[in-house]
C-alpha cells in the first residue's frame, strides 16, 4: 500500500512535536480531519501491505486504521514518548 503522509504541529506538546496522518496514495483527506492545518509531509510512501508500523511517523497499525477509517493517525503513544 502507498500512502500519501501530511503533518501538523501539536500544540501544548513540549518542543517541535508532529502529529502525521497518512491517506492512500493520491486519495483526499478524510472529512472528518481535513478542518486541521495538514501540511503534506511526502507522497506515495510505501507502507508495505501488511504493515504494522510507519515507525517514522509513529502510526501503529496503518493498514488496519485504513481500512477503518480511510486514514491512519500518529499513536498518542508516540507523541507522550
Amino acid at each position: 500500500m502507498r500512502v500519501d503522509i501530511y503533518r501538523r504541529l501539536d500544540a501544548g506538546q513540549a518542543g517541535d512535536v508532529f502529529s502525521y496522518l497518512a491517506v492512500p496514495e493520491g486519495k483526499p483527506i478524510p472529512e472528518e480531519v481535513v478542518n486541521t492545518d495538514w501540511e503534506e509531509e511526502g507522497t506515495g510512501i510505501d507502507a508495505g501491505e501488511q504493515a504494522q508500523m510507519l515507525r517514522d511517523y509513529g502510526i501503529e497499525g496503518p493498514v488496519a486504521q485504513i481500512e477503518e477509517k480511510g486514514y491512519a493517525i500518529t499513536s498518542l503513544r508516540a507523541l507522550q514518548g
